[in-house]
């Protein structure tokens, strides 16, 4: 089961990134990659095999086309996930209250990251029809409003569709600051045993948090004072055992993601932090795994 819904997976997202050529994601094309016939699938100029050739619901001739039964299973569960009272009353919730980014108490707080160049400098992304670029705290505005529009329009179903779209490259596209790589590799970690394909390169963001300078630059994006301000983020577990700090850029940026979730216990040592704010200041509270 899990094999046949990934197989819709790579199929519906590839029906996105034909859509959506500006999004210039189609190194993800994989379906379109493999040679069904002898089993191996070409990556970047090389060829690798695949530990699995067994692929009943593709046609090798149109690799993204859902077969009958595929579409019947995609439609029952659009169904569900449309028809789910507490779903859809938790969305509304998300969408009514929750934001790209917040600016409270001169902090800054966002999950993953600020797309940026190697040099620090805001990275420009084209986005919507027009193909206009937006960086910095545009793009993020311009995101916020997309993802709104693919729930809640009504009127424009091209705009509706195109918000829904954006709202899953958030999810998995190289320049969304939700995500914060290169690709995902989801196909490579199921059907090709060589590891070295399924790295997933960091954005330049994290190779610069400890950068005081970049962050200097985002409050000022932001309308935030340097001097006073901090940036919170999540996203990436901090590797505590290994003696990563979550303060990093002399004090301004502050990682409170540090692996919550038990299976990234091993990695960090910890599970996770929480940070709390009072009359002493700000305070960064580590915790030991839950038992």
């Amino acid at each position: 089961m899990h094999k046949a819904i990934s197989i819709i997976q790579f199929k519906l997202e590839g029906e996105v990134i034909k859509r959506r050529p500006h999004l210039c994601m189609d190194d993800r094309l994989l379906l379109e990659k493999i040679n069904y016939q002898d089993g191996t699938i070409e990556l970047y100029g090389k060829t690798y095999k695949l530990n699995d050739t067994n692929f009943p619901t593709i046609d090798p001739a149109d690799p993204y086309k859902l077969t009958k039964a595929e579409l019947d299973l995609v439609d029952k569960l659009k169904f569900s996930f449309l028809n789910s009272e507490k779903l859809q009353k938790h969305i509304k919730f998300l969408l009514s209250n929750g934001s790209m980014y917040l600016k409270f108490n001169s902090n800054l707080l966002y999950h993953g990251c600020i797309p940026v160049n190697e040099d620090g400098t805001f990275k420009k992304v084209k986005i919507g029809f027009s193909g206009k670029e937006y960086s910095g705290k545009a793009y993020l505005d311009r995101l916020d409003t997309l993802v709104r529009e693919g729930y809640f329009h009504e009127n424009n179903p091209e705009a509706k569709l195109y918000g829904m779209d954006i709202t899953w490259y958030l999810w998995t596209g190289a320049d969304s600051p939700l995500f914060g790589k290169d690709k995902m590799t989801t196909f490579e970690r199921y059907f090709i045993d060589d590891k070295s394909t399924h790295k997933e390169n960091k954005s330049h963001y994290f190779k610069l948090e400890e950068s005081e300078k970049m962050c200097r630059i985002i409050f000022e994006e932001f309308g935030l004072n340097p001097d006073t301000s901090h940036i919170i983020n999540g996203h990436v577990p901090v590797k505590s055992k290994n003696g990563e700090s979550p303060i990093k850029a002399n004090g301004k940026l502050i990682v409170i993601d540090g692996g919550f979730s038990k299976a990234y216990q091993s990695t960090t040592g910890i599970a996770g932090y929480t940070l709390t704010y009072n009359s002493y200041g700000l305070l960064l509270v580590s915790h030991d795994p839950f038992e």
